[in-house]
């Protein structure tokens, strides 16, 4: 039994599956996962020693690639000025102040600790703000365990939710609302029927959750209209897109501008801090300002937020997301032009530094879609690159991330370790 094994038999007896995260157990996959010792750019080195090309990025973060020295350099400058004070720090203005620079939707922002709290915030300053209890959110999307978040869809396009997790009373399912992802004319369906009843849309602009999922034409523009038309909030969640896809994260690759905005992962730089932000006259509806309670000892840490600014600072680099999209093009069409020499029926796409495969003949536009990929034919492809020393995310479901850190030897390595994959 190898030291990974070792450490998952020891991790289970006192940690629930083992893991502090459930994707982590490797359980859509099999096996034992990956106990990771340290990470250098665009690398990984597991527990016995071995070195992976890492898509994972710890989920998106990482896009600087690991342990860069700048972003090294200003958490150990402000860990030995302090851990944490429960007060307020230059440096948090300095990222708020930088937040709202980049997107003009955002005109104030209150930071938190993870996208969870970020995304529970905004539903309830939506709710607050426009004195409405129902949600609208979209089947495949991922906002955090949120309880009015762990919803799965009725039977209809108006049925109430259920609960998709135990522990959440159907009283809270039943206030969210569950649709298709890109398909607009339900939502527009749901709005006729409820004109009065919706505080918010939330939607990942660009799903992640599902693999990487694409908005259709036309489908986030019809959000934002009838929003405008019913009044309704709508909520952005670019936890996983904002400073990911664009620049402007997917609102300015889209141009659209959502009246509230969950942002976490990249501004964080590979440590805990999100954000919520959007219109003044929302946001003046938190605490202490305004009715709607939100709190956090550790929010606006500023270890975390000396992090995401020196990655904030990096990826604004003029070429930055250039050369970002254009090494994920190359991956992306590499694996493709390797599948079709094995035979392998696949698909794949990307937009900035994130990407989805897909184990289907075209890439999906919908939870149905993607719930159609050949999932076990991606569990050997997963464990065959692993073998390999690429490492992908461990789960047909789950979107990937290239770094600037990535070469072209290791685009080409990659492609590479596919070939004898596919096959």
């Amino acid at each position: 039994m190898g030291r990974n094994e070792t450490l998952f038999e020891r991790a289970q007896k006192i940690i629930p599956a083992g893991v502090n995260s459930p994707v982590r157990a490797f359980r859509s996959v099999g096996g034992a996962p990956r106990f990771i010792e340290r990470g250098a750019g665009s690398y990984l080195w597991d527990s016995e020693g071995k070195r992976y090309i890492d898509y994972v990025g710890s989920w998106g973060p990482a896009i600087v690639g690991h342990a860069h020295p700048d972003v090294v350099r200003a958490v150990q400058e402000s860990a030995a000025k302090g851990l944490s004070f429960g007060a307020p720090t230059e440096l948090e203005i300095e990222l708020a102040e930088l937040l709202c620079a980049c997107l003009p939707s955002l005109e104030m922002v209150r930071l938190t600790s993870s996208g969870t709290e970020a995304t529970m915030s905004a539903l309830r300053l939506a709710r607050g703000f426009t004195g409405r209890d129902k949600l609208i959110k979209f089947e495949g999307c991922y906002h955090g365990h949120g309880d009015s978040l762990l919803v799965k869809a009725g039977s209809g396009m108006l049925t109430f939710g259920q609960p998709s997790s135990a522990g959440v009373p159907a009283t809270i399912a039943g206030e969210t609302l569950v649709l298709p992802y890109n398909d607009l004319d339900a939502v527009a369906d749901t709005f006729k029927k409820a004109p009065d009843a919706i505080a918010a849309i939330i939607v990942e602009p660009i799903a992640g959750n599902m693999n990487m999922v694409q908005p259709k034409a036309g489908f986030l523009e019809g959000l934002r209209a009838l929003c405008d038309r019913y009044e309704t909030v709508l909520i952005f969640d670019e936890v996983m897109t904002g400073f990911r896809v664009h620049p402007q994260c997917a609102q300015g690759l889209f141009n659209i501008k959502p009246d509230l905005t969950t942002l976490g992962k990249v501004i964080g730089g590979g440590m805990p801090v999100a954000a919520v932000g959007g219109k003044r006259e929302i946001m003046e509806k938190i605490a202490p300002l305004g009715p709607v309670y939100q709190a956090g000892t550790l929010s606006g840490n500023p270890l975390a937020v000396a992090a995401g600014l020196a990655t904030l600072k990096i990826v604004g680099a003029p070429d930055f997301f250039a050369r970002l999209t254009t090494q994920t093009e190359a991956l992306v069409a590499g694996l493709q032009q390797a599948a079709k020499e094995a035979g392998v029926i696949f698909s794949a796409a990307s937009v900035g530094g994130m990407f989805g495969l897909y184990f289907a003949p075209q890439v999906p536009a919908s939870y149905q879609e993607v719930m159609a990929c050949n999932v076990e034919r991606f569990n050997r492809f997963f464990h065959a690159m692993l073998d390999q020393g690429v490492n992908l995310a461990p789960s047909a479901f789950e979107a990937g991330f290239v770094s600037a850190a990535h070469s072209d030897e290791d685009i080409a390595a990659t492609i590479t370790a596919a070939r004898k994959a596919f096959q």
